[in-house]
């Protein structure tokens, strides 16, 4: 496999390896590729672990309380039907992670994220106006996506 040429970076306050397992108990199958503590830089002591999640490598700076997520950047989360819809949604708001509109929600570190069933990209791009429009205006109503409130039309 190539390697990837972009890597996010999320910065958090405290323990990168914490922040790391955190995810990887979430989104199974990934694993902690490394982790290196860093102590009496002259920035400081922080500490850094890259995690692969779905393939995907990310990185977790712990530098301090710096900077903060906000909904500038956020990771959106395709899901096959409503039980993946579920358990995402239950696992990312569990432990101070809140709920949002529209199937957002935020983390317990606040990163924000989109849960997303696979049936509501197919009604959004479908040939009909009229499912469409439907889809649009019932995620707007909700919070996390129900996939058979958006179907009723």
């Amino acid at each position: 496999m190539a390697k990837q040429k972009i890597t996010p970076c999320l910065w958090v306050e405290k323990d990168a390896k914490k922040v790391a397992n955190y995810y990887l108990s979430i989104f199974k199958n990934g694993r902690l590729k490394s982790y290196t503590a860093y102590k009496n830089t002259p920035n400081g002591d922080f500490d850094v672990a890259i995690m692969e999640v779905l393939g995907m490598e990310f990185q977790i700076l712990a530098a301090g309380p710096l900077f903060k997520f906000n909904e500038a950047v956020s990771l959106v989360v395709h899901c096959k039907g409503q039980s993946e819809v579920d358990y995402y949604w239950k696992a990312l708001t569990a432990k101070g992670g809140s709920e949002g509109p529209c199937g957002w929600l935020k983390d317990k570190y606040g990163l924000s994220w989109q849960i997303v069933p696979e049936q509501y990209y197919k009604l959004s791009t479908h040939k009909s106006k009229d499912k469409r429009e439907y889809a649009l205006n019932a995620i707007m109503k909700m919070k996390k996506i129900i996939v058979a409130d958006l179907e009723k039309k």
